[in-house]
């Protein structure tokens, strides 16, 4: 079950009539000699994660010590409960209480699993469990689709970066929200050609996204982006089962992402030394936090 990109990802799934958690189950099975059950255990005990993480973050009075973030998850949860005006919609607007929630939980030092990274561990949580809700899907169906984005992880990660530091936040929170776009597709079943087409239309959205931590931590704009990156996951989805394609090959897309992180100036690349973290009031928050500007 060898595969490097996406192009050949899918091509693997479709010869082989599999899905593609079924190619990336036995690709970790292979390469860790594991059974599947002990694959699948390990999957399961994320999603266990994932979950506690939504719930404490909804349910909990969550702030972080900068005190940058906390309590967004549940105004959002709240709107959707109280609310006649859902100019979102529901499930979309589910998608980013969860996100939230999850990236709240993160910033106030809780327990995630980085998806692919700790500042963009909300979307793939976020999406899935929303879509569960709204498919019906069972425990076995969301455990598949964290295997779905890992294998795209894989692809992004192995052609491309993951890291904010690296390729600024479209490493980030677009390679999550790419992850999560594909992940829905095969939980509202989907086929291994539309979850790429979804990687590719969530991925080209996110193009050129910096990482500009507000005095270097992660949580402005970080929270609020996992928040824009669940909400986009889930119409890329949509897109892709309605039968949208991208015109740019999903390899392609990742390959464009490369060369913009690679072009991208130090400045907008988590160093806080650029775009929001820069701005008048960005300075003054990190004064306030940290008693002095690193500038």
């Amino acid at each position: 079950m060898n595969f490097r990109s996406v192009a050949e990802l899918v091509e693997l799934a479709e010869s082989e009539g599999l899905s593609i958690s079924d190619v990336m189950i036995q690709k970790e099975m292979e390469t860790f000699d594991k059974s599947r059950d002990e694959v699948f255990k390990q999957m399961e005990e994320n999603l266990d994660i994932m979950e506690k993480a939504i719930q404490k973050g909804l349910q909990e009075e969550i702030k972080s010590q900068s005190g940058l973030s906390g309590g967004d998850a549940q105004k959002i949860r709240n709107y959707i409960k109280e609310s006649n005006v859902l100019l979102s919609g529901a499930e979309v607007l589910d998608a980013v209480s969860r996100s939230m929630s999850v990236s709240e939980v993160n910033a106030a030092m809780g327990t995630i699993v980085a998806t692919p990274t700790a500042g963009a561990c909300g979307i793939l949580p976020g999406c899935v469990f929303t879509a569960a809700d709204r498919l019906g899907s069972d425990r076995e169906t969301m455990v598949r689709a964290l295997f779905v984005s890992g294998a795209i992880g894989y692809c992004i990660a192995n052609n491309a970066f993951i890291s904010g530091a690296a390729g600024g936040c479209q490493a980030e929170v677009g390679s999550a929200t790419a992850m999560s776009a594909a992940a829905v597709v095969e939980m509202a079943g989907g086929t291994p050609s539309q979850s790429a087409e979804a990687v590719a239309i969530a991925l080209k959205n996110m193009l050129g996204l910096v990482c500009d931590p507000v005095a270097g931590l992660v949580e402005a704009p970080c929270v609020k982006r996992n928040a824009m990156g669940g909400a986009i996951a889930m119409v890329a989805a949509d897109m892709a089962m309605a039968g949208v394609k991208s015109v740019i090959p999903t390899d392609e897309v990742i390959e464009a992402m490369f060369r913009i992180g690679r072009d991208m100036p130090v400045s907008l690349k988590e160093t806080a030394l650029g775009g929001l973290a820069a701005t008048q009031t960005g300075r003054s928050l990190e004064r306030r936090i940290f008693g002095k500007s690193a500038e």
